[in-house]
């Protein structure tokens, strides 16, 4: 690790890190010297292991149980960080919920309206709650998940696909509202990597999928996890408004 990617003595937040993409970034930016809560929804057995995993890597964490779709969930989650570290540095807002492929008449607004509350209600109630401390300092980053769905417009996941669309151009936007700041807004945009709810996927589509790869081989946690380390990082202090794409080279454009 050079000395730029130290991230000694921050706070990081990543919603939804007990599982998945979430508990690897979490642990690689725990691993670097933040200080990263694992935060959970509803399995407290899972956030639970997961908690003895970032402390057995030597990580000062804490369990708070938060859903960050709502105002509510959101104050009590920063709030139990500040009291614990004091404020938030770098924010990765990961949560998801399921993300079932259908035509669009099977979808309901509902199911939309889903969509929108975690890739674009959450990232802004998280955004707006930790940036006073974020431009008090003069020193911030916000990582947003997207996906690679966007740039292939993949189908039939029209829900999935059009809240990463906003979630997108939301962090275009705020990427150039706040660089006077000294904040950074960037975005890391995975493939299919397969994590613990991909389990029950059709094989075939699995097969499809990895088919098409062109590095030849399937994506692991630890791809997206290095990703979002750099942008946290001081390397990345002049990069902002940016996507990474870590698909092994499915969006080479």
């Amino acid at each position: 690790m050079t000395v730029t990617q130290s991230l000694s003595g921050r706070v990081a937040l990543v919603t939804g890190n007990s599982t998945g993409l979430g508990r690897a970034i979490g642990l690689a930016l725990g691993k670097a010297g933040a200080k990263v809560p694992v935060n959970y929804a509803n399995n407290q057995q899972r956030a639970e292991a997961a908690l003895e995993e970032y402390r057995q890597a030597g990580i000062d964490t804490l369990l708070i149980q938060a859903d960050v779709t709502t105002q509510q969930g959101v104050d009590q989650l920063v709030g139990a960080i500040e009291d614990a570290w004091g404020a938030v540095d770098i924010l990765v807002p990961n949560a998801t919920c399921e993300q079932p492929l259908k035509p669009i008449e099977e979808y309901d607004w509902d199911f939309y309206q889903r969509m929108l509350d975690f890739f674009i209600k959450s990232p802004f109630l998280l955004t707006k709650r930790t940036l006073a401390s974020m431009k008090r300092q003069q020193w911030g980053r916000i990582i947003n998940i997207t996906s690679e769905v966007y740039h292939r417009s993949v189908s039939p996941f029209s829900a999935y696909v059009a809240a990463k669309g906003g979630q997108i151009g939301w962090s275009r936007s705020m990427s150039q509202e706040l660089a006077p700041h000294g904040i950074t807004v960037n975005m890391v945009a995975p493939g299919w990597i397969p994590v613990e709810r991909h389990e029950d996927d059709p094989q075939e589509m699995k097969d499809e999928y990895r088919a098409l790869i062109p590095a030849g081989r399937w994506g692991v946690p630890g791809d997206v996890a290095e990703a979002v380390l750099y942008f946290a990082s001081d390397a990345a202090s002049f990069v902002t408004g940016q996507t990474l794409c870590v698909n092994g080279g499915m969006t080479p454009w």
